[in-house]
């Protein structure tokens, strides 16, 4: 079982096994949410995940929609603040992902066994910030391409 938790402690977590991807957004909402140069999101199965303690702790914030829907939608613990996993349906980030829930890595307290697999957004990357790894590197346009192909092989 990997665990994890808040920065306060009051919401714990636990899940069997990541599903992927382990994206590094670097889009601009991530990153305000983060207050860093990318938001680090491991995607989790929903029957893989456990909700131990916390859930009358966590709130939701629902962007304004820029695009089109759904909206961006961030949960959090109100005491500490840190972004956390939500699993009630109506206010999940799957990004698309019916079935997954995404997990801010930095939450995670044990080794998840997976290692971030690409940055998207990186048109939105801050002129602050240098990608110096070697993963792939995904603009809206190639992430678009990225995920219908990986629909169609579903």
């Amino acid at each position: 079982m990997i665990h994890g938790s808040c920065l306060c402690g009051a919401i714990h977590f636990e899940f069997t096994k990541p599903a992927g991807p382990f994206e590094l957004c670097h889009c601009t909402r991530c990153r305000k949410v983060t207050g860093s140069a990318f938001f680090a999101g491991l995607y989790v199965r929903i029957e893989d995940f456990r909700l131990v303690a916390g859930a009358d702790l966590i709130t939701t914030y629902e962007a304004p929609i820029l695009r089109e829907p759904p909206a961006y939608r961030v949960s959090f613990c109100s005491r500490c603040g840190s972004p956390v996993p939500n699993p009630n349906p109506e206010t999940q980030r799957t990004r698309g992902r019916s079935g997954t829930l995404e997990i801010p890595a930095g939450l995670v307290d044990d080794d998840p066994g997976m290692k971030p697999d690409k940055h998207i957004f990186i048109e939105l990357n801050p002129p602050w910030f240098e990608i110096t790894d070697d993963l792939p590197q995904y603009d809206l346009p190639g992430l678009i391409a990225l995920r219908t192909k990986t629909n169609m092989q579903r």
